[in-house]
């Protein structure tokens, strides 16, 4: 559904995009509202569903995880939707899409050391060809979706 969204919505969706946390008294202030109506505003945003939750951004080193990877997987013929169901379940998964191209699947993971790695990787031979990508830095990570200049 294309929703139209006007400028004070663009605005508070910015800053929560920045922080998630900020006060609706604060984004008032920032946009020009009183903290009801960008209650009533975030509100609204989220029953039409363009704003779809909130989260904590954790570091993956921090707790214990020393790699972070990207793995795309090219699926053996009929092992795409058993992989589909068991990825579901892979704790070092956080975030895999369906994607075109030579690949099916594209995969977020994090890894404690490379012999974590070696482990995954051997699970996933069983439903295709994965190419492994280790990230060694961040350069844009969680960029915050902007108005649309026509």
């Amino acid at each position: 559904m294309n929703q139209k969204i006007d400028d004070l919505n663009w605005g508070i969706l910015q800053i929560l995009q920045e922080n998630a946390r900020e006060s609706f008294a604060n984004i008032g202030r920032k946009v020009g509202l009183t903290p009801p109506a960008v209650a009533e505003r975030i509100k609204k945003m989220e029953d039409l569903g363009i704003i779809n939750g909130y989260k904590a951004i954790v570091s993956h080193t921090q707790t214990g995880y020393q790699l972070k990877a990207i793995i795309t997987l090219r699926a053996f013929m009929g092992k795409l939707k058993p992989f589909l169901e068991a990825v579901k379940t892979f704790e070092e998964v956080s975030n895999c899409y369906r994607i075109t191209g030579n690949e099916n699947i594209i995969m977020d993971v994090v890894f404690r050391d490379q012999f974590h790695l070696e482990i995954f990787i051997d699970k996933l031979i069983q439903y295709g060809e994965t190419r492994t990508h280790i990230i060694l830095s961040e350069v844009v990570s969680d960029a915050p979706i902007k108005k649309r200049v026509k």
